[in-house]
């Protein structure tokens, strides 16, 4: 498990802060305030629609779909928000910023570059980084990589009982019940969740490492 442990140790959830969003306007307000927007005079400014999905992208909390981006950007659809976020994020390449958008779980989210982490965590320790231990990160790896997985099998896989470990991480909401099984007493089946994917980066769980590329070189 040594293995699994070195991919899943390494990964901190990013602190999650409570922000107020911005009350929907009146149409008739709306309408003036989309027809004052500044017009952009540099090449790096931003202009109405590419502004308006950058301030929700820094509001949000959470990956927001394309399609949800391109209806609070007033966007024709999610292929133009797609183009609207590789046009941001070539802007953030070329001013060097410390921010990029991922795609994670599903959606985008902006964040800090990986490089600024170590000093991010030191500048402001917040106490809602999310921290497993040795035993959790490899229950938790198992099950993300054999699920929909019984607990008898995590157990086999382990070789030590794991109720107590699995039912840990659903409340830290990293796993959830994702069925039953077909065998005698229909036994539930466990799965990984979203925050699972945020968590380590991921945007599906076809980006988890292939397994032979966990293992250590061959001396």
């Amino acid at each position: 498990m040594n293995h699994l442990r070195q991919r899943f140790g390494t990964s901190q959830l990013r602190a999650s802060t409570q922000r107020l969003g911005n009350a929907a306007l009146p149409l008739a307000l709306r309408s003036r305030a989309e027809q004052t927007e500044p017009a952009a005079r540099d090449p790096h400014a931003r202009d109405g629609k590419l502004a308006r999905l950058e301030a929700a992208l820094i509001i949000s909390d959470e990956p927001l779909a394309a399609r949800k981006l391109a209806e609070v950007a007033g966007l024709a659809d999610a292929t133009a928000a797609r183009a609207l976020i590789e046009r941001l994020q070539n802007l953030y390449d070329a001013d060097g910023s410390a921010f990029q958008v991922e795609e994670i779980a599903g959606g985008y989210q902006l964040l800090t570059r990986t490089h600024y982490h170590t000093w991010l965590a030191r500048l402001k320790r917040t106490g809602h980084e999310l921290r497993l231990t040795p035993t959790a990160i490899e229950t938790l790896a198992v099950i993300a990589y054999k699920q929909p997985i019984m607990r008898a099998e995590v157990e086999k896989v382990r070789g030590v009982a794991c109720g107590d470990i699995v039912r840990q991480l659903m409340e830290k909401g990293l796993v959830r019940v994702a069925g039953r099984h077909d065998s005698l007493g229909r036994p539930q089946v466990y799965g990984t969740t979203k925050k699972f994917l945020q968590l380590f980066g991921l945007n599906t769980l076809k980006d988890l490492p292939e397994v032979e590329s966990l293992r250590p070189p061959q001396s």
